[in-house]
């Protein structure tokens, strides 16, 4: 997985490249975890993420909350078709912004 990022003031974007799965999860939340200090806007930028597995979705939700409790947002956007398909299946289209 390749991950890149962008920081604007305080909104930050992730753009993710490849597979999040049980092996590269933990990259991702090592980065979230010290890349997210005074970040009010999180958008993760799923353009060229082929896959997504539950280990992801773990890191995800823990994201999530962790910028819920500092009162910013979260958003996913560029989701594919197949990933989309797992969100609403899991019922997390209606917890997630998605654009």
């Amino acid at each position: 997985m390749l991950l890149t990022k962008e920081k604007n003031g305080n909104e930050l974007t992730v753009h993710l490249s490849g597979e999040l799965n049980t092996l590269t999860a933990p990259e991702l939340s090592a980065l979230l975890d010290s890349a997210l200090k005074d970040v009010q806007r999180l958008t993760l930028d799923f353009a060229a993420c082929d896959y997504v597995s539950s280990a992801g979705l773990r890191v995800l939700l823990a994201t999530f909350k962790q910028m819920k409790a500092a009162k910013g947002t979260m958003c996913l956007s560029h989701v594919g078709e197949n990933f989309m398909d797992v969100l609403q299946n899991t019922g997390l289209d209606a917890v997630f912004e998605i654009q």
